[in-house]
């Protein structure tokens, strides 16, 4: 390679660094930050609500059979594979002319052979009918199936109702019964609510390019690097706007302790305009002023016990 090629790509290297890091920062609030020993897993997305069942009403799965695979008649496959041989050795006739030439004027190799394969496909579906015979089914049966792994179930004996063994508590459930035990007080929902505000206080801090008004609910660490990148945008004289912000979802996902810290991370569901405009010509230059749908789990944390929380890591789904 000739010095100039080499210059030539090294010139492109930098030129492609420097428009991914430019488009790092032209958007809202960028991904980041610190999750403890979980800044490098993929956020636990909220568990969907299990649907209301009465105790007059039993489970769907014990009442309505479960459907089976539709078994071909046996009749339809005999003759079906019957025909199949038929037309191979047909086939064979005609490629081959009879390839063995019989011995004797009698059965050659060719018709051995399909004789052999006829036999053996007809043994072959016997042994399939037999095995795709449905077992009788009972109530309470197969419960890892009918119910999940996180629970079992038992016959109350006889041909009594069905009872199903409450669920194990979750990770989320024991994260919140651990921060619990130091701040009786904690509530998931409301905390979600005051998270929501947080939200759109950051993408305002954004828009100004100044996070100084959320020093008190940012962490040291996670406060530099938001406000690191409303530095780069005032130097690029570039103003990130996000707006008509409506969350449709704000919900507690995770919640652990470690290290002397307690650790929430929120779930978000939420419709926003995003773009970056130029400060000159207030031009577009990276989003778009259509409404998109967005989903991502902001961390927050503080030292174990009532005290005030701050945000610390910000992942898109």
């Amino acid at each position: 390679m000739t010095s100039r090629a080499r210059l030539i790509l090294v010139g492109v290297a930098l030129v492609s660094l420097l428009l991914t890091d430019t488009a790092s920062v032209l958007a809202r609030a960028g991904s980041g930050g610190s999750r403890g020993s979980r800044s490098y897993s993929t956020p636990a997305r909220p568990s969907s609500p299990a649907s209301p069942t009465t105790p007059s009403s039993p489970s769907p799965a014990l009442t309505q059979p479960s459907p089976s695979l539709q078994r071909p008649s046996f009749f339809g496959g005999l003759m079906g594979g019957i025909a199949g041989f038929a037309l191979g050795g047909l086939l064979g006739s005609m490629l081959f002319g009879g390839m063995g030439g019989g011995f004797g004027g009698g059965i050659g190799l060719l018709e051995l052979l399909l004789i052999g394969g006829a036999t053996f496909f007809l043994f072959r579906l016997l042994r399939g009918r037999q095995a795709t015979q449905p077992e009788p089914a009972y109530a309470g049966a197969g419960g890892a199936s009918a119910y999940g792994a996180k629970s079992e179930s038992w016959s109350a004996g006889g041909r009594g109702a069905t009872v199903e063994a409450p669920a194990g508590p979750s990770d989320l459930e024991r994260g919140l019964g651990s921060i619990r035990q130091t701040d009786p007080s904690f509530d998931p929902v409301a905390f979600a609510g005051w998270a929501k505000t947080v939200f759109t206080d950051v993408q305002g801090g954004i828009t100004r390019r100044d996070m100084s008004g959320m020093n008190d609910r940012l962490t040291p660490q996670e406060y530099a690097r938001l406000q690191a990148q409303c530095d780069q945008l005032r130097g690029a004289r570039r103003t990130s706007r996000v707006e008509q912000i409506q969350i449709a979802s704000a919900e507690v996902s995770e919640a652990w302790q470690e290290g002397g810290q307690d650790w929430v991370t929120v779930y978000f569901a939420a419709s926003l305009v995003d773009f970056t405009v130029d400060d000159l010509t207030g031009a577009v230059v990276e989003g778009s002023k259509t409404p998109q749908d967005i989903e991502e789990y902001w961390t927050f944390t503080r030292p174990v016990g009532p005290k005030p929380w701050r945000l610390s890591a910000i992942q898109t789904s």
